[in-house]
């Protein structure tokens, strides 16, 4: 193992401080363990936020990226790059959609989803185009996606907010068709398969064939943010082939690279042709170095069975989780654990984002979205052995809270 750095202040007095850091420092990490500077391992329950899938210094992915940093890092999109065709290309087979466009983060991909949306509505003749989005969504931090994000919160001192949205609750079909009746700017409907930061909400199957169906009827586009859901965390490639649906717009990104920054926007027919040269572009997306780590990540998950695996350690979790919390459960205190493969959240009813440091403390890195839920995004690596430590470390801490005095 490397050896430890030189101690690092928690304040950094020259780094905008925007985060709300815990007096933590990373060195390296292994598998699912990482160390801290001075030394402290810890058992990674967050992957970056659901972006190292393959953990840390995974030993087929890492020679792999030495061998294209030893090559060529960055050229740029003037010139054709040969792994951006091969991405592109595995994309398409595993999501059952026609092409790609590459960028560098999760945000960047739902802004490019939103502007094909907009230009598929001018390309109709509709001067105004409105899009469907929906409550405690989270797509970004841009002011397009603040936007259509639904978290009041995070929109607080931005504004004005960029026009054009229509907000509705998850899972309601009908409110849905009464927020859009008899309105023909509707190009699109932008959703998570599965909230993220507000809370891990999924949608349920049933409402996504119905949404389907919807979007078919009225020619609207279905974009299905799979940011944070997709690239096998829930145990299929992309959370909303549960429900056996194909969507016409998907931004990707978080796992995609396993931690080398990739975003994609993949379109299906009625969105592949929206966009012509000069309506969009990126310095920094689809080069080299990102292509890449894309394609290896994707190699590894195939030949190392990941999808399976996923589901299965998920599914083990998240018993473990009822098993250990079930006095909770059955007192309302913890109100639900919900979620699929290894994207889990432990919904509590009070708030409880002290845990975040006291997880920490314990040897454990976990996350709080929505004030009251803890949220599990581990690397798809993640063993049997590791999600009984899991909740061997976490559920001990969640009773102890929830025993607090308000």
């Amino acid at each position: 193992m490397n050896a430890p750095h030189p101690f690092i202040e928690a304040a950094s007095p020259h780094v905008m401080n925007t985060y709300g850091r815990l007096p933590i420092a990373m060195s390296h990490g292994q598998g699912c363990r990482v160390w801290d500077v001075n030394g402290k391992v810890y058992l990674d329950a967050l992957g970056g936020i659901a972006v190292n899938t393959l953990g840390h210094n995974h030993p087929k992915l890492v020679p792999a990226l030495q061998d294209q940093i030893s090559k060529i890092i960055h050229s740029c999109n003037y010139y054709h790059v040969p792994n951006q065709e091969a991405l592109a290309k595995k994309l398409v087979e595993l999501s059952g959609m026609s092409n790609v466009f590459f960028c560098s983060t999760g945000l960047e991909a739902n802004e490019a989803a939103l502007k094909l949306a907009r230009k598929y509505g001018h390309d109709k003749g509709i001067e105004r185009p409105e899009i469907v989005v929906y409550e405690k969504a989270f797509h970004g931090r841009s002011i397009a996606t603040l936007s259509a994000t639904g978290n009041p919160k995070v929109q607080a001192g931005f504004g004005p907010l960029v026009e054009g949205f229509i907000r509705v609750p998850i899972n309601n079909i009908e409110a849905l068709k009464a927020a859009t009746e008899g309105n023909p700017n509707v190009v699109a409907v932008f959703f998570e398969a599965i909230q993220g930061e507000g809370g891990i909400n999924p949608m349920h199957l049933d409402y996504l064939r119905d949404l389907r169906k919807l979007c078919d009827e009225r020619d609207w586009l279905m974009m299905i943010d799979e940011v944070q859901c997709g690239m096998g965390r829930t145990g299929k490639w992309f959370a909303h082939q549960w429900a056996g649906i194909v969507p016409d717009v998907m931004p990707l990104a978080k796992g995609l690279g396993s931690g080398v920054p990739v975003g994609a926007v993949v379109a299906g027919p009625k969105a592949a042709q929206i966009f012509q040269p000069g309506n969009h572009g990126t310095t920094f997306g689809g080069n080299p170095l990102a292509m890449r780590a894309g394609v290896e990540t994707i190699r590894i998950m195939e030949e190392d069975g990941l999808l399976a695996h996923a589901a299965a350690v998920g599914a083990h979790l998240k018993a473990g989780l009822e098993t250990a919390l079930a006095a909770e459960l059955a007192a309302g205190t913890v109100k639900e654990i919900r979620g699929q493969g290894l994207m889990l959240g432990i919904d509590l009813a009070k708030p409880c984002g002290v845990l975040t440091q006291r997880a920490a403390d314990a040897g454990l890195l976990i996350s709080v979205t929505a004030d009251s839920v803890v949220r599990l995004v581990p690397p798809l690596i993640l063993s049997r052995a590791e999600a009984d430590e899991i909740v061997a470390r976490l559920c001990p801490l969640i009773s102890a809270l929830l025993k607090e005095a308000p």
